[in-house]
């Protein structure tokens, strides 16, 4: 585990517990109080989280248009997701962009869908097998509006996009905002991938990807 996974471990289980001290909460009615423990605030804390989590559903229920919705993922290769565990900010940040500009620039195509669309992004860095796996979930409402702004644009049921095409668009995408970050010395190298510091060693590397 990493100083980082070990910090968060830590906050966990302290949360809410004596060891990080309490405070007197008081009923402004009846006076009564209660003495309560003190929340880690960890932002990967279930317990602190799940009202924010709860505020943050209900914002984004609220945003929703009367249209159905797509769940579109976007996932890192493994090999990508090696270099990106020390280079996150870096490397998510492209992940986000090369994903949100393959689905808009598709959608926009009008041989596809010929419109703009919205969308609703959330980044996970960890798998269902709690390994390192960094992917988007992308929420898009089947539908956007036409590129003359005069109408409403909805997909055929039951399809959105073509994944092939799609997948093509973020794979070139990704690989060259990869090429464009390395070449700009924003991706730092550690261990068994430190070579790949080198211009060839990384056009290489990404080659078969």
């Amino acid at each position: 585990l990493s100083l980082g996974q070990l910090k968060v471990m830590a906050a966990i289980e302290t949360c809410r517990t004596a060891a990080l001290g309490g405070h007197v909460e008081a009923c402004e009615d009846c006076g009564y109080h209660r003495i309560a423990f003190n929340s880690c605030r960890d932002r990967h804390c279930p317990k602190c989280q799940g009202a924010a989590a709860k505020a943050w559903l209900a914002a984004r229920q609220a945003d929703l248009l009367p249209v159905g919705y797509f769940h579109v993922v976007f996932t890192l290769p493994a090999e990508i997701a090696a270099i990106a565990y020390p280079n996150k900010a870096v490397i998510y940040d492209l992940l986000f962009r090369a994903a949100s500009e393959a689905l808009l620039t598709i959608a926009a195509d009008p041989k596809h869908l010929g419109a703009r669309i919205g969308i609703t992004a959330v980044l996970h860095s960890w798998g269902s097998a709690m390994t390192h796996h960094p992917h988007v979930h992308m929420i898009v409402p089947g539908g956007g509006i036409a590129l003359d702004g005069t109408r409403w644009v909805s997909c055929r049921p039951g399809f959105f996009l073509p994944v092939r095409v799609l997948s093509k668009l973020f794979r070139r995408l990704l690989l060259s905002k990869l090429t464009e970050a390395h070449a700009a010395g924003q991706l730092q190298f550690f261990g068994d991938h430190a070579g790949l510091s080198e211009p060839r060693a990384f056009a290489k590397f990404l080659a078969p990807l």
